[in-house]
């Protein structure tokens, strides 16, 4: 892709395809950061990393989204810079063919990319199809911009349509960065809580317990999950840690794309009193 779309730029001198090569450079970095990312993701926990590597994918996104908002301002930069300088464009035609070719290959791989990063549950895939998508709308909107110029011979078309492109690749980047950050600051997934409780309550109602203390982050691909368990004191331990058991096994099981539970077994007669001094 930054091969055509630099060699349709070479051609033409077009501010638009610019913007459209300037994207592949960010992506063509991004997408190293993301295949290293995505390696040390997988790597097991270690003596320095007692929780894993996985945290890891939410810092790619939101790199691969920051390179994407600092094209977007080289782009207005240079495409301001075109227009005031000048313009002076050339084999449109020649550079319009390029550009299409390069957004057809883009959209496939984007629709392909977002498919198996929903499927993982893998924000880096996940990104870096958004990436590859906006990319490919880059692309639809530089062939716009070409043809409004082809069709008038007006040639600010060329950087106004470089600067809209730019503006749409600025807003878009944000978003992945929010959920970036929300993944690295452990932000709580409303529907995962939702769906959390629902099966806490009725695991625990089918039991005649209670539970509270219900937390949960979530890994990109991994969920965490720990609660408290509150069984009547006469219950033995054997039977308290089996029923503790099957309630793991049901949110792990159902969670998806996977999970991790651990819970704290306490007796509901006392456990108020025991907890009156912790301090939150």
């Amino acid at each position: 892709m930054l091969a055509l779309k630099s060699g349709a730029y070479v051609i033409t001198g077009s501010a638009a395809i610019l913007s459209d090569a300037a994207e592949s450079v960010v992506h063509v970095i991004a997408v190293g950061f993301a295949a290293y990312s995505l390696k040390l993701s997988h790597r097991p926990p270690d003596e320095s990393h007692l929780y894993g590597h996985e945290k890891i994918t939410f810092f790619s996104a939101g790199f691969e989204e920051a390179m994407i908002v600092l094209a977007a301002c080289y782009i207005i930069y240079e495409a301001i810079s075109k227009w005031m300088g000048g313009l002076s464009l050339q084999h449109l035609g020649l550079g319009t063919g390029l550009t299409a070719v390069a957004a057809v290959i883009n959209a496939g791989l984007g629709v392909y990319l977002l498919r198996v990063g929903k499927k993982q549950k893998s924000i880096v895939l996940e990104a870096n199809g958004k990436h590859v998508l906006t990319d490919c709308w880059t692309s639809v909107g530089v062939l716009i911009g070409l043809g409004f110029t082809l069709w008038t011979g007006w040639l600010p078309w060329d950087p106004i349509f470089a600067i809209l492109i730019a503006i749409n690749i600025f807003f878009s980047g944000f978003g992945l960065i929010r959920k970036s950050i929300g993944g690295l600051m452990d932000a709580a997934d409303p529907q995962v809580q939702r769906q959390l409780i629902d099966i806490l309550k009725k695991e625990t109602q089918e039991r005649s317990i209670q539970y509270h203390h219900l937390r949960h982050r979530s890994l990109g691909y991994l969920h965490w999950v720990d609660f408290h368990l509150l069984f009547p004191q006469d219950t033995s331990i054997r039977d308290a840690h089996r029923a503790a058991t099957e309630i793991e096994k049901v949110i792990e099981t159902t969670l998806e794309p996977g999970a991790h539970v651990t819970s704290h077994l306490e007796a509901i007669e006392d456990h108020t009193e025991v907890h009156a001094n912790e301090v939150h």
